[in-house]
């Protein structure tokens, strides 16, 4: 059973994610999103941590440039970032990027940011709206851009990072009911039974925990110990994440009392760019491989960089098998030979 609610206490009131003790000097780094919210402040703290690249990648060009000469108002830095267009709700625009990030030079990190909570179903390609975003596309876009990964890798004697963007809401649900349908995908695709707002967003998060295990055992199997995989939580953050569903009361009560700050939420995204290989595969909490020592009782510690006790239980790696094929297949059919590049 998951005791979440005193961690999250607990990390929201008394822990402050910090910076890493690093430099970025010389990477090439994207971050999808990075015109608002978490992902803009991720930016900017990589910006002025000395990458020589920072790629802005969104669906608004516009809203990326205006993006770009904010930060390089307050930098003071010129030109470092740059704005490429992609929309996680086409796949035919995720291929297009990716074709574009694998004509660079050099690529040491992708932070992988954009997602999307609605409370409306709306299908989006062959699945609804959330699960089409958070993750198919999510993982069209990984494994893409995998082979620069690995490229620069070999080319330049580095460990580059992929970082998917996770939370903690995936302890607060559970897909029980779609794994019992002879397809998970078909089930997710179900409006009579779909919970959007709060519990599809988590689901998406879920999905994403199971799948992002499954992909750094294949790595690690294929050979490609390289490229550095984890999935990240950046804890409750003031940001335009939930829109309407955001903007009631009781939100803005909860994110009034709990929420971190949008720049303080970023940092936990730097921090996973700068992981070490020990992080490959592991749930990257506060920004940190850490324990959580209990306030009252300090020799009681829980490992904060676990993943839910469904994830790690025996039903957990049974789905997360079958995840991992289902979403193979799914990716194969968009872009054929794909999982190739694993």
């Amino acid at each position: 059973m998951d005791f979440i609610l005193p961690k999250l206490l607990y990390w929201q009131l008394l822990v402050t994610p910090q910076l890493p003790e690093t430099t970025f000097d010389g990477q090439t780094i994207i971050v999808t999103g990075g015109n608002s919210g978490l992902g803009l402040e991720a930016v900017r703290h990589f910006v002025k941590m000395d990458a020589k690249r920072v790629i802005i990648a969104c669906r608004s060009v516009s809203k990326g440039q205006a993006a770009k000469a904010d930060i390089e108002a307050s930098t003071g830095r010129t030109g470092v970032v740059d704005v490429m267009e992609v929309d996680l709700a086409s796949y035919a625009s995720v291929k297009s990027f990716a074709t574009q990030v694998n004509a660079l030079d050099r690529l040491d990190v992708i932070v992988e940011n954009a997602g999307i909570q609605t409370t409306e179903f709306e299908m989006v390609e062959e699945d609804e709206s959330t699960i089409t975003v958070n993750v198919v596309s999510t993982f069209l876009m990984a494994l893409l851009v995998l082979p620069k990964l690995q490229e620069s890798a070999s080319k330049f004697g580095i460990s580059p990072r992929l970082c998917i963007m996770s939370s903690e809401v995936h302890f607060m649900t559970n897909i029980n009911k779609e794994l019992k349908n002879p397809s998970f995908f078909d089930a997710l695709r179900d409006k009579k039974q779909a919970q959007m707002g709060f519990n599809r967003y988590a689901q998406s998060k879920l999905i994403e925990v199971l799948y992002c295990r499954a992909l750094a055992a294949k790595m690690n199997e294929s050979g490609q110990s390289s490229v550095i995989l984890n999935y990240v939580n950046p804890g409750l953050c003031h940001s335009s994440l939930g829109g309407d569903a955001g903007r009631t009361l009781p939100a803005r009560i909860f994110k009034g009392l709990l929420a971190r700050s949008t720049e303080v939420g970023a940092r936990t995204e730097v921090a996973a760019a700068a992981q070490k290989r020990d992080s490959h595969g592991t749930f990257i909490n506060n920004g940190v491989i850490s324990q959580w020592v209990c306030p009252i009782i300090p020799l009681f510690r829980v490992n904060t960089f676990r993943p839910s006790v469904f994830v790690r239980s025996e039903q957990g790696r049974i789905a997360e098998q079958r995840i991992y094929e289902e979403l193979n297949a799914k990716l194969e059919k968009i872009h054929p030979g794909i999982t190739r590049n694993i």
